[in-house]
């Protein structure tokens, strides 16, 4: 049987819509750093990102799609996996690092190596044109792109950085990794820069006066500096989508590829990264290539696990039944009734939150109520906004909104939400009579959902100690901080003993 009638065999048997053309297309994943759908097809006002707009006039935009984990490692996991992190025991950031290892069950495979067996090019890098630009000049940096994984992998599964050394025909895997959020830095200072190379580079700079904020974030010179120069990164994430585009289309086969665009994790921010409200899993996502409709745009839930089912059914390869997620243009798929999500360690940090999301409500779990919402964390404290936030919060500067939602010394043990309505999730009805019988049904969905999907977070995190020998030692970064973060370990242990 030659590769043509393969591919169109397995068609039938994956059920996609997606897949009209019989020859196997290309797969191009976008994958960003740290942002939130801050893009003008998503009703971002302050910037334009034309690249990323046409992506979604040309295909389907998703209007509600959520990480299973907020934060880089966990949620790269999970995507790789088709899989919960929770579920394959990688849902502590970073883990794994220690002499105690996290090992992927027999039966679950990585996307690129299922890929790979079925005739792929596998490859991972920044999608731009090794023979033009900045790659020309040496200034490209060769080698694989970001992968993070918390579990054992073959780097065999990537057969390269770029797709440019594929077989004559040969299709391609391609996951482009880019910096997005992580652009500006952490301090006021690098924040500063890119927005002085946004004004060269773009032609113009965000006006710190014009961001408009989330209502439980001050004013302040830094905050507004931050998210104006977090506001260009998006610009510069789009750009470089569009040079990926050009490329493609340079080459003669940006309509036979199939385009998949989203970042890993919202904003990193006190309420966005690492935690579970809107800012922290709400991410974009847009589907183009062949077989997906154009101009559509779709309210349904939908979670980053599923791209690679899309990707898998639109190739023609069979979905593994350990898969959790799923193809969502599949004839006759039926809608998602409920997304979840989950936070775990993340460095230093010991954390248990988990939630379920409903087209009306969310429903948030706090396993660690007795602890405040930011724990120390030297990632996040060293960054400009935490510093400045504390520090206005020692001088009692703050608001009552962002005393109450980031300086508690406690959490609510459950938190439930409108989340449409209630776009920052500012108001808990956790306590409100009105909503008692769907906080009840969601406590049970949730419960269901933490047996069912075999989340591993309850078992004993003896991968602490291990892993922090190695975190604290890894680089000269975390070097300069290890008082703190010894510190901070010390107060987990301390606040494990006391209970909380």
């Amino acid at each position: 049987m030659n590769r043509l009638l393969l591919g169109c065999g397995l068609l039938l048997l994956s059920g996609s819509v997606l897949a009209a053309d019989p020859q196997r297309p290309n797969i191009l994943f976008f994958i960003v750093d740290d942002m939130s759908p801050n893009f003008s097809c998503y009703g971002e006002k302050l910037i334009q990102t034309p690249n990323v707009d046409r992506l979604a006039q040309e295909g389907t935009k998703f209007s509600n799609a959520f990480v299973t984990a907020p934060v880089c490692s966990a949620c790269r996991s999970a995507l790789i996996t088709g899989m919960y992190q929770t579920s394959i025991g990688a849902h502590q950031h970073r883990s794994g690092r220690g002499q105690l290892k996290i090992n992927l069950p027999d039966e679950v495979k990585p996307l690129p190596a299922l890929f790979q067996a079925a005739g792929y090019f596998t490859c991972i890098g920044d999608g731009l044109d090794p023979a033009m630009g900045e790659a020309s000049k040496g200034n490209r940096k060769r080698g694989l792109g970001k992968t993070d994984y918390n579990f054992e992998w073959d780097q065999k599964i990537y057969d390269s950085d770029d797709w440019s050394g594929r077989a004559k025909g040969q299709p391609f895997f391609m996951q482009v990794q880019l910096a997005g959020g992580k652009l500006r830095g952490g301090t006021d200072e690098s924040c500063k820069k890119l927005l002085a190379r946004a004004q060269k580079e773009l032609g113009s700079s965000t006006s710190p006066e014009a961001v408009v904020l989330p209502p439980y974030y001050p004013r302040d010179p830094v905050m507004l500096t931050d998210w104006a120069a977090y506001l260009d990164s998006v610009r510069f994430t789009d750009r470089h989508i569009g040079q990926v585009v050009d490329r493609l289309k340079k080459e003669g086969i940006y309509d036979q590829t199939l385009i998949i665009f989203m970042t890993d994790h919202g904003i990193s921010h006190a309420r966005g990264k690492q935690f579970l409200y809107n800012e922290g899993t709400h991410v974009p996502l847009v589907v183009r290539g062949p077989g997906v409709q154009a101009g559509v745009v779709r309210d349904d839930l939908v979670e980053h696990i599923d791209m690679g089912p899309i990707a898998l059914a639109a190739s023609g390869i069979p979905i593994p039944k350990s898969i959790q997620g799923k193809d969502v243009f599949a004839a006759g798929y039926q809608a998602r009734q409920a997304d979840f999500a989950a936070r775990e360690r993340c460095d230093e940090t010991v954390e248990r939150i988990r939630s379920v999301r409903t087209p009306g409500y969310l429903y948030i779990r706090n396993y660690y109520p007795q602890r405040p919402h930011l724990q120390p964390n030297a990632y996040k404290d060293g960054k400009s906004i935490l510093i400045a936030l504390r520090k206005l919060h020692a001088e009692k500067s703050l608001d009552a909104l962002t005393e109450s939602l980031l300086f508690q010394p406690t959490r609510p043990a459950e938190e439930l939400y409108l989340w449409k309505s209630d776009q920052w999730q500012i108001k808990n009805l956790a306590n409100d009579s009105a909503h008692a019988s769907e906080l009840q049904r969601l406590r049970g969905v949730l419960d269901r959902w933490v047996v069912e999907s075999g989340d591993r977070g309850f078992e004993s995190d003896a991968m602490y100690d291990s892993d922090m020998a190695v975190y604290l030692g890894e680089s000269p970064k975390k070097e300069e901080g290890r008082a703190i973060i010894e510190r901070n370990i010390q107060q987990m242990k301390q606040w494990a003993k006391e209970g909380k």
